[in-house]
């Protein structure tokens, strides 16, 4: 029995915490206000579905779990080179550390062709792009496809890792800005 004025299963609003405002729930605006300021680390993710080179990039790669390894990312359904990422059988993710916003940005830029420097990417013998600057990527397999809201969650499975200099700061995202760890320091 509740003891308050709510109806079993019903939630109370919550109350505004100092300096913050309470949104509603299912309001896709305050959604993405809360994780616009939650932090992410930056990645590319660049497939070959057989009609050529594509790629994105991503604030949504996790580790899911190391034994077996694997990682998982989400799609949006609105970007156009999502048919093409979940049509690939593998896909190459580029973890981008703090000097690789050039790369981060064109992948992100709708409407031009990300592979048109081929200085900047060359095919690895399994015939996946691979972007020449990346110091930590890693090449899987896609093992699920989950829709998920408007968006398509991948789930691959790990075949090749390749770890880097390990000094090198990650490049982050948050509140529409670059910034590089350690410190809060702006990233042009």
């Amino acid at each position: 029995m509740h003891s308050d004025n709510t109806r079993a299963g019903a939630t109370a609003a919550p109350a505004p915490s100092p300096g913050g405002r309470v949104r509603d729930p299912a309001c896709p605006e305050g959604f993405k206000a809360a994780f616009r300021h939650h932090p992410a680390g930056v990645a590319v993710v660049t497939a070959d579905d057989g009609e050529g080179p594509v790629g994105l990039t991503a604030t949504s790669v996790i580790p899911v779990s190391a034994e077996p390894p694997l990682l998982a990312f989400s799609l949006s359904g609105r970007s156009s080179t999502t048919p093409r990422i979940t049509a690939a059988e593998t896909v190459v993710v580029h973890l981008l550390a703090a000097g690789q916003v050039e790369a981060a940005r064109r992948f992100a830029t709708s409407g031009i062709d990300r592979f048109a420097d081929t200085a900047a990417w060359r095919r690895l013998p399994t015939g996946e792009p691979l972007l020449c600057d990346a110091d930590v990527w890693l090449r899987a397999r896609i093992a699920e496809r989950v829709p998920a809201g408007g968006s398509t969650l991948i789930v691959a499975a790990v075949l090749h890792v390749r770890t880097g200099d390990e000094s090198r700061f990650p490049l982050v995202y948050q509140d529409r800005t670059w910034y590089t760890l350690p410190g809060s320091a702006t990233v042009d």
